[in-house]
């Protein structure tokens, strides 16, 4: 399996939805970049907030791209062709409806599943569909229609504190993601409910 140099992390720009379900994937790159010590500083070329930080004696590139969910591909293809990575080097986390919250599942390849930011990756990326995933688990509303909203919502605060969790043991064992150690990283992650 290959090493992992960049995790984007998916979510809308802007103060109104930072707190929102639909960023738990920024919430991850924001979390790793302030506990590494370094600012996530807006990038130009990369339509995103960007920076680097050494895991695992590996560089690693962080970036929320800021260009609203539905339009993250260019954000990512312009990090990809910048740094020459090919995209199973990228990890892409992202807000999952079919997880439960204080859960987070890895995974490589596969379709969008219905996520517009995944949509647009795929798209922007050649239709390359193997990079690896990040789904963080939100719950779902109980019925399609109030999908929109329910991601557009606020957590409750027990929810949250969940997914923080969850979201903490993600950082536990990204090492032996980074490192390519992906049975190690799934079997680890896998097993953790908060």
């Amino acid at each position: 399996m290959s090493q992992i140099k960049a995790i984007i992390g998916l979510g809308n720009p802007g103060a109104d939805y930072d707190a929102t379900r639909h960023n738990a994937g920024a919430w991850l790159v924001e979390s790793l970049a302030r506990d590494h010590h370094a600012a996530l500083r807006p990038e130009r070329k990369f339509l995103g907030l960007y920076a680097k930080i050494t895991l695992a004696g590996q560089d690693l590139h962080l970036l929320y791209p800021q260009t609203f969910m539905n339009k993250s591909g260019g954000s990512v293809a312009a990090l990809a062709k910048f740094f020459k990575l090919a995209p199973e080097e990228l990890l892409v986390a992202h807000d999952e409806l079919d997880i439960a919250p204080g859960t987070a599942r890895y995974k490589q390849g596969g379709g969008h599943g219905g996520h517009n930011g995944l949509r647009d990756i795929i798209a922007a990326l050649g239709n390359a569909k193997d990079f690896h995933r990040l789904r963080i688990g939100i719950g779902h509303p109980g019925e399609a229609r109030q999908v929109v909203n329910y991601v557009l919502g606020r957590p409750g605060k027990a929810e949250r504190t969940a997914i923080d969790a969850a979201l903490d043991e993600v950082e536990r064992t990204l090492p032996d993601a980074v490192a390519g150690d992906w049975a190690k990283a799934m079997n680890r992650l896998h097993s953790f409910k908060a």
